[in-house]
């Protein structure tokens, strides 16, 4: 890493700061849990492990020495299982992020796609990201979007989806409204995860020791195309 690129000691320290505050409220929050599955101490422990990795990664990148924190994956961050022991229903929540690294070549896909249209309503929606965007993912689906994204000017960024039990199915359009609510973790069957951070993993770590995570990615079949 050049020393352009390097993180100062001053952002060093701040994340030292982070970390003291968040262990701060970590404790906090331990000692007015309310039970097991308390949501605060929850909470507080992903801010806790948030901030541990940024202060790590900065400390590594500029003096090159490491913490003896173990930041935990996605799966260890869950609080135990609380859903019902036989669901009558599931909930499947997916969340692909993207980066626009080709403006160009997006506008270029959605034009094709709005000239075989011929709407002939004499404006180019086309011709804007936001409308480029919005006529690719109306005439495209998702899954395909994510098999193809190079030809659309996309990058792949973190991806999870996540497997939720319920003891019946929601009434027709009851969520509709706010379908994207904070889920009860505690209701989590399983999650799968994708990011760039796996990447740094040792190569020549053991398969036992790889994330959740990484494991599963190979076994869900949504993104076999990644």
């Amino acid at each position: 890493m050049s020393d352009a690129a390097q993180p100062t000691a001053a952002e060093v320290r701040a994340a030292a700061e982070a970390v003291k505050t968040a262990l701060d409220r970590h404790l906090a929050a331990v000692e007015r849990r309310t039970g097991e599955d308390d949501q605060a101490v929850y909470e507080a422990f992903n801010e806790l492990a948030a901030a541990a990795e940024v202060y790590d990664e900065l400390l590594y990148d500029r003096y090159d020495e490491v913490t003896p924190f173990e930041i935990p994956g996605a799966e260890d961050s869950l609080p135990p299982y609380a859903g019902p022991e036989e669901p009558n229903a599931l909930s499947v929540l997916i969340r692909r992020d993207y980066a626009v690294a080709e403006p160009q070549r997006l506008m270029a896909q959605a034009q094709r796609v709005e000239a075989a249209e011929d709407e002939g309503t004499g404006v180019e929606v086309s011709a804007t990201v936001h409308g480029a965007l919005g006529i690719l993912f109306g005439e495209f689906e998702p899954d395909e979007i994510a098999s193809r994204h190079k030809e659309f000017g996309l990058e792949e960024a973190d991806s999870t989806l996540w497997v939720l039990a319920a003891d019946d199915p929601a009434d027709p359009g009851e969520w509709l409204e706010t379908p994207f609510d904070q889920p009860d973790p505690g209701s989590v069957i399983c999650r799968f995860d994708v990011s760039s951070v796996f990447d740094d993993l040792d190569d020549d770590a053991d398969d036992d020791d790889l994330v959740d995570g990484l494991e599963e990615e190979e076994l869900e079949p949504l993104d076999a195309d990644r």
